[in-house]
């Protein structure tokens, strides 16, 4: 034990509490991701795994809203093609139906229903899915480039998500 912690104690739970996020993080496909979006919550130091795995999910949440909602921005300057105003709004259905299955994980985490919250976060993954195929089903309309990287972003928190999961005892 340094000086530095004899005085002050609270840097040791700290440096735990950073130590656990690390293994959980190491734990899942996207290391990075994981302790980027743990170190912006500031209940990470606090939290179990179980709590670390709800933040995630409250941060997978958020973004499929975000994106939904980015979405439903779109649909204003789409107003004179009805193809792309529907395919839009099929897809704005799509995000909230992600971010509806990443809540009813949560209250699958809380529960300790492990399993439970392991098929939602599955589902919450696949609802970009149903979009990407949205467009390809209308060949003329191209998926809209900015809207790639945001999917990729929401399955890899979904990914992360998962991989504590996995670290639960169920």
């Amino acid at each position: 034990m340094s000086l530095l912690q004899l005085f002050h104690p609270q840097l040791v739970l700290v440096s735990g509490d950073y130590d656990l996020i690390q293994k959980t993080c190491r734990s899942t496909k996207y290391y990075d991701l994981c302790i980027s979006s743990l170190k912006s919550d500031p209940n990470s130091p606090n939290a179990d795994t179980k709590g670390l795995a709800m933040i995630m999910v409250g941060i997978g949440e958020a973004n499929a809203t975000a994106i939904s909602s980015y979405l439903s921005s779109q649909l204003v300057g789409s107003a004179n093609d009805s193809s792309m105003k529907k395919i839009l709004k099929e897809c704005v259905n799509r995000y909230n139906y992600s971010s509806d299955a990443l809540q009813a994980s949560l209250q699958a985490l809380t529960m300790e229903a492990y399993d439970y919250a392991y098929v939602h976060v599955i589902a919450a993954a696949d609802y970009p899915n149903a979009c990407r195929n949205s467009f390809k089903r209308c060949p003329r309309l191209p998926y809209p480039p900015e809207l790639g990287p945001r999917e990729d972003v929401l399955k890899h928190l979904c990914d992360v998500v998962l991989g504590i999961i996995d670290l639960l005892d169920w």
